[in-house]
């Protein structure tokens, strides 16, 4: 019996001294071993590289800050003044103390206007014709009848779905909550169909200069699409800062072969969001 117990002891103390170690290796990374960063464990902290002199991270002492710059005067749109209240000998400032000395301190706050749509309501009235005592209704004009949105809200329900990829579902509680607007998802998809046709000419025109380019660069990115991971490819006909028409970005759905998306036919979804930007008023 004792000779049985020595063993389950020493099997213990083996098992304790395992799990131990165990435990160290797990706890490793590249912050308290020389574990390279790139075997840490998804979620590890990031290595803090060390300063050879000593000093604490962050702005050092007599640093001038870079805080947030003011806009000109000509972008504000109100002026709010504050007076001093009372002086620390006791004074009490009234009106007629109100006397400037130097520029005054300013701050500068950036804040969204109460956001509501406005309302139009079209009426086609009745007339009856002196000539034949027909009566006559007027017609709404094509651009408002085709719709119950205007314009503006079209293209800012384009941008949320197409840009922003916001879903439609999240599109209608986002019109409902920021605009007061009541849509539905189907008046979304509406909405987007009339923007990807009124986008057909700018597609073209896209088209054409990117095919005609004498060098393109092209490049991709990652993409989901429908929940599945996608490639979103882009052909650039200039640099974007230098030019107004960078090409078009396009949307294929081979991201695991990147040669393919070279040659695959350009799509126009893909690019509804870019062009929208050459004809807005049409979306």
């Amino acid at each position: 019996m004792d000779e049985q117990t020595a063993r389950l002891e020493k099997r213990v103390a083996q098992q304790d001294e395992r799990i131990a170690q165990l435990e160290r290796r797990v706890g490793r990374s590249s912050r308290n071993s020389s574990q390279p960063p790139s075997a840490d464990r998804p979620g590890s902290p990031p290595k803090r590289g060390k300063d050879r002199s000593g000093r604490k991270q962050g702005a050092q002492p007599g640093h001038e800050g870079k805080g947030r710059p003011l806009l000109p005067a000509w972008a504000v749109d109100e002026v709010v003044e504050h007076w001093p209240l009372e002086c620390d000998c006791g004074h009490v400032f009234v009106a007629a103390d109100r006397v400037g000395v130097g520029e005054p301190t300013r701050h500068q706050v950036e804040e969204l206007p109460v956001m509501a749509v406005t309302i139009t309501e079209h009426q086609c009235r009745r007339e009856r014709c002196p000539g034949c005592a027909a009566t006559v209704t007027a017609i709404l004009p094509r651009a408002i009848a085709s719709s119950a949105f205007g314009p503006r809200l079209q293209a800012a329900i384009v941008t949320l779905t197409v840009r922003n990829r916001v879903s439609r579902r999240d599109v209608v509680e986002l019109c409902e909550q920021l605009f007061a607007s009541r849509i539905s998802t189907g008046t979304i998809d509406a909405i987007l169909t009339r923007a990807g046709d009124a986008l057909a000419d700018p597609y073209a025109d896209l088209l054409g200069r990117v095919r005609g380019a004498d060098a393109l660069n092209i490049d991709e990115t990652g993409w989901r699409l429908k929940g599945a991971q996608r490639a979103l490819w882009g052909a650039f006909t200039d640099r974007h800062e230098d030019s107004g028409n960078p090409g078009i970005l396009e949307s294929f759905s081979q991201p695991d072969d990147p040669l393919n998306g070279y040659h695959a036919t350009l799509s126009r979804a893909g690019d509804l969001w870019l062009a929208r930007a050459r004809a807005p008023a049409a979306t």
